[in-house]
């Protein structure tokens, strides 16, 4: 974690963790293939923190301002840790990090819209689990609006971004329930067209 905070993740090598954590590399390649692999288990606690204080569907609809103080806690750990989420998420970031953190949001949200606690965790991309597209549009714009302002040196508190961001949370959940109460099958647009046959 301090390594990635130092520089960016494509660079630092096996030698720099070793040596920085005083372990020979045949114990580092004991437990990892290499260092994207050891980078995503390092910031696994940290993940879960973030995912926690994501706002779940019943917030809105249990207090229209109920989820705000989630959102400010949530934008409040990317500035806690601005340096190192700009490093695994930016540009020279990790693809596989952030696949892994798009992927734990998605699941996250997904699960709070399902009826109590099933005791199963939720894995976005499982043949069972249903296509959510609320979920990864919430997961895609909480982060996609989390990393634009680690990189712009965080302008504004957490809680303003917060208060900024809620209301287009509220908004989009309110959609997605009146496509629910409808009762309809989404119809995706034709927008492939045959191609002229051939004469």
């Amino acid at each position: 974690m301090d390594l990635v905070q130092e520089k960016d993740l494509p660079r630092i090598t096996v030698a720099d963790v070793t040596e920085r954590a005083d372990v020979s590399r045949s114990t580092f390649y004991d437990h990892y293939q290499d260092v994207h692999e050891l980078a995503e288990a390092a910031c696994t606690a940290m993940i879960d923190d973030l995912m926690a204080s994501l706002p779940h569907r019943d917030d809105v609809l249990s207090d229209p301002d109920g989820g705000t103080e989630l959102l400010r806690n949530f934008f409040a750990n990317f500035a806690e840790y601005a340096n190192l989420y700009r490093s695994l998420l930016g540009s020279q970031g990790s693809a596989r990090i952030i696949d892994h953190i798009r992927r734990r949001a998605i699941a996250v949200l997904h699960r709070s819209a399902l009826p109590g606690d099933t005791g199963v965790a939720v894995t976005a991309g499982d043949p069972g689990t249903r296509h959510d597209v609320f979920a990864a549009f919430s997961a895609g714009a909480f982060f996609g609006v989390a990393i634009d302002w680690v990189q712009r040196d965080c302008p504004g508190t957490p809680a303003e971004i917060a208060v900024l961001t809620w209301p287009l949370f509220a908004a989009a959940l309110r959609a997605d329930r009146q496509d629910e109460a409808a009762d309809e099958p989404v119809r995706m647009p034709n927008v492939v067209r045959p191609l002229p046959s051939a004469r």
